[in-house]
């Protein structure tokens, strides 16, 4: 395999709560077979799905409140409190909502929330879901997501607009690899600094990424301009972290080669 240039991690991303407002980081701990710390954490369910936190099993992204149907969740932009578990909702600047997501009385205040604001979207009572260290991932497995900067410079090209990179909701934005390098990568293990992920999956492009997660409006029409031009609607990489240790935005992330001994 010939030498592979290294690329650098520009943003690095958490979602606490499945489709609702990306939270950045400076610096996180990568371990072994785990999201980012929080990570899709909770989900918003869309109607009763028989979900047990005691015994989680994974469901479908629709059983969920999400971009793909429910753009207007990212007019409202959230925020998680690690130390106290609160998540605040605000539109346009105010308070709309706040609770503890681990308390009872907590979780009932955001679930009244969007019950009122969804009532025309919802297939049910929505509740508010955690799974204790269960994430609420668009894959059966844990794993960390990454976008090549690049390639959604391409997709610009293909659109004919610019494209806000949050669009797709990934972990970590890289640039420094060519345009779809990222696709090669199946089957490789990556390093940043003493942390190893290996890459198991592409990731296929649903409609949520034709909100725009500035103005909650639906104004693109990615996922077929990609399967037009590429012919598959894929768009970025999931990885398994298979060796633990801190990253960072700026850290360098590289393509381990072989030995040769």
């Amino acid at each position: 395999m010939s030498q592979i240039s290294p690329a650098r991690i520009t943003g690095l991303y958490r979602y606490p709560v499945k489709g609702l407002t990306p939270e950045p980081l400076q610096t996180a701990p990568l371990r072994v077979g785990e999201t980012l710390p929080a990570d899709r954490r909770y989900a918003l369910e869309n109607g009763p799905t028989g979900f047990d936190p005691a015994a989680p099993v994974w469901k479908p992204k629709t059983a969920y409140l999400m971009l793909m149907r429910n753009e207007r969740l990212a007019g409202f932009k959230t925020h998680f409190n690690d130390a106290t578990n609160i998540l605040t909702i605000r539109k346009d600047g105010a308070i709309v909502a706040q609770g503890d997501l681990e308390s009872a009385e907590g979780r009932a205040s955001v679930e009244r929330f969007f019950a009122a604001e969804f009532a025309d979207e919802l297939r049910g009572p929505t509740k508010l879901l955690s799974g204790g260290g269960y994430a609420f991932t668009d894959l059966a497995r844990k794993v960390i997501s990454i976008i090549n900067l690049a390639s959604l410079a391409e997709i610009e090209q293909l659109v004919g607009a610019p494209i806000h990179p949050l669009r797709f909701r990934a972990n970590l934005y890289v640039a420094g690899w060519p345009a779809w390098h990222e696709t090669t990568l199946m089957g490789e293990t990556l390093r940043i600094g003493s942390a190893r992920l290996k890459v198991v999956k592409t990731t296929t492009r649903c409609a949520a990424v034709n909100v725009d997660p500035d103005t909650a409006a639906r104004d693109l029409d990615i996922p077929p301009a990609l399967m037009q031009a590429r012919g598959n609607n894929e768009c970025g990489i999931y990885a398994e972290v298979i060796e633990g240790g801190n990253i960072a935005v700026g850290d360098e992330l590289a393509v381990e080669q072989p030995s040769l001994l």
